[in-house]
């Protein structure tokens, strides 16, 4: 599919314009802290102590991580009183970390577990 100004299709060609910026997005996803903190977002908003728990790091270091995310568009925030929330920007992030995650399962060989877990939130797909 080619970009067409007109009609805002997204390019997913090898010319595309928004190869750079995908290059950028994956650079983003290149560190396991971040890659956690989608994974504990998936299913909704967090604060920063919540998911320095999850993610087992410090608050400081996981708002680090946040701002980076912050700026990249992949996550926003919500004031809930003196609390700020955080939470994905949209489900692209997600899809890309829960397939990067679906590949590595592929590296191990044999069946991976995503195959054997049918209608549990698209990921038992095919391939």
């Amino acid at each position: 599919m080619r970009m067409n100004a007109d009609t805002n299709e997204c390019s997913l060609g090898a010319d595309s314009q928004y190869v750079e910026l995908a290059v950028e997005v994956f650079s983003m996803l290149a560190d396991g802290t971040r890659v956690r903190i989608i994974l504990a977002l998936r299913d909704g908003e967090m604060a920063v102590g919540a998911l320095a728990d999850v993610v087992g790091k410090s608050p400081a270091a996981v708002s680090q991580h946040l701002a980076k995310m912050r700026l990249a568009r992949m996550v926003s925030t919500r004031q809930d009183g003196t609390r700020v929330l955080y939470r994905l920007e949209n489900e692209h992030a997600r899809q890309l970390v829960a397939d990067a995650i679906f590949q590595a399962e592929h590296a191990l060989g044999g069946e991976p577990a995503h195959h054997r877990l049918p209608g549990k939130g698209g990921e038992g797909h095919a391939s």
